[in-house]
């Protein structure tokens, strides 16, 4: 269980070459948003024949001042 987080932001990807640049995406969004604080982030994959996907899901509150 996660407690205390107000808002929720989700990267995915499926193409080869989104999914190498994910993390990049990432890191500026996170550093564009310095009063926003990270409580937990989760990776997730999934994948059938043709695609792998990969989703991010940050898990977010305001920073306290």
């Amino acid at each position: 269980m996660i407690a205390g987080y107000t808002a929720v932001r989700v990267f995915t990807a499926t193409r080869a070459y989104d999914r190498e640049r994910l993390g990049d995406e990432i890191t500026r969004w996170i550093a564009a948003h310095p009063d926003i604080e990270v409580l937990r982030a989760e990776v997730r994959q999934s994948s059938d024949a043709a695609y792998h996907c990969f989703t991010c899901v940050l898990f977010l509150r305001a920073r306290e001042a």
